[in-house]
C-alpha cells in the first residue's frame, strides 16, 4: 500500500510525497533498474525526485526508432545557482545514456527524438551549479526493437551522400522570452547493435557566436535517432550569426553557419 501511495503521489506531483521519496530512495516510476543506474551515473551525489524537471513523451511510441521527447528544467533556473547540465537516460535501453546538455546561455530545455528497445522509464537528471541532482521522468510504452535495426538511410545507402549536412532555422517568440532554434544534422547514428554495422554516431555539437563563445554544448550517444532533429530555446537577443560545430566518433567534422 505504501508503494502504491508513493506512485500515486508521483503522478499527481504532491510535494510531501516527493520529499518522502528522497529520504527512502524510492523511485516514483517503479523501475528495478533505477538503483543500479543511479549508482552508475550519480554515485553518492545528492539527488531528489521532483516535478520541477518535466519530461514529456508519447504514452505509446508507434515508431520505436523515432520517439519524440521534450525536457524542460526552467523551473530550476533560480535553484542552486541555475542549471549546469541535463543528462537524459533510458532505464531499459541496451545503451542507457542518450545525451548530455550544457545550456550555458540557452534556456534549460530541449526537444529531440530517440530510439527505444522496449517500454521504459525515460529520465532527465538535471544538475544545478551547487552540485545537486534533480530527477524527473516519464514512462514510454514502445513496440520495441528501435536500437537493433538499421535506420532508413543506412538501409538504402543514402547516408554517405548527406553525411553531416546541417539544416538550421530560428523561430522568433515561440516561447515568451526566447528564440527557438531547430537544428538537423544528417547522420545514420548507428547504435553498434545491428550485425555488421559498428557504432557510428555524432559525439559532440556546440553553438558558438561570432566571437567564438559557446551558447550551448551537447554530447550525444547512440540512442539518438538518425538525422538528429533537436530544438533549443535561446535568449531573444539577436547578436549576429552563429556556427554549429562538432564531430562524430569517427572524427568527421561538423561545421556550418547558422544565420541569425
Amino acid at each position: 500500500m505504501q508503494r502504491r501511495a508513493l506512485l500515486f503521489g508521483g503522478v499527481l506531483g504532491v510535494p510531501s510525497l516527493w520529499a518522502a521519496q528522497d529520504h527512502t530512495g524510492g523511485d516514483p516510476l517503479g523501475s528495478m533498474q533505477w538503483p543500479t543506474l543511479r549508482r552508475q551515473v550519480l554515485a553518492d551525489a545528492p539527488m531528489r525526485f521532483t516535478d520541477a524537471v518535466v519530461v514529456r513523451g508519447p504514452a505509446f511510441a508507434d515508431d520505436a526508432m523515432n520517439v519524440p521527447l521534450m525536457v524542460d528544467a526552467r523551473a530550476l533556473a533560480n535553484t542552486g545557482g541555475g542549471v549546469a547540465r541535463i543528462f537524459v537516460v533510458v532505464d531499459r535501453n541496451p545503451v542507457r545514456e542518450v545525451l548530455d546538455f550544457e545550456p550555458l546561455r540557452a534556456l534549460p530545455m530541449l526537444a529531440f527524438r530517440i530510439r527505444m528497445e522496449q517500454a521504459s522509464p525515460v529520465r532527465a537528471l538535471v544538475q544545478t551549479r551547487d552540485g545537486r541532482w534533480h530527477v524527473g521522468g516519464t514512462w514510454v510504452q514502445a513496440a520495441g526493437g528501435g536500437c537493433t535495426v538499421p535506420g532508413a538511410t543506412r538501409a538504402d545507402g543514402s547516408w554517405s551522400r548527406t553525411l553531416n549536412q546541417v539544416q538550421a532555422r530560428f523561430f522568433p517568440n515561440v516561447i515568451e522570452g526566447s528564440r527557438r532554434l531547430r537544428v538537423r544534422v544528417m547522420h545514420p547514428m548507428d547504435t553498434g547493435l545491428v550485425a555488421g554495422i559498428p557504432a557510428f554516431y555524432i559525439e559532440q555539437l556546440q553553438l558558438v557566436d561570432s566571437a567564438g563563445q559557446p551558447w550551448w554544448r551537447l554530447a550525444l550517444h547512440e540512442p539518438v535517432s538518425e538525422n538528429p532533429l533537436i530544438t533549443f530555446e535561446l535568449p531573444p537577443q539577436n547578436l549576429g550569426g552563429f556556427r554549429l560545430t562538432g564531430r562524430d566518433n569517427n572524427g568527421n567534422r561538423i561545421d556550418a553557419e547558422v544565420p541569425a
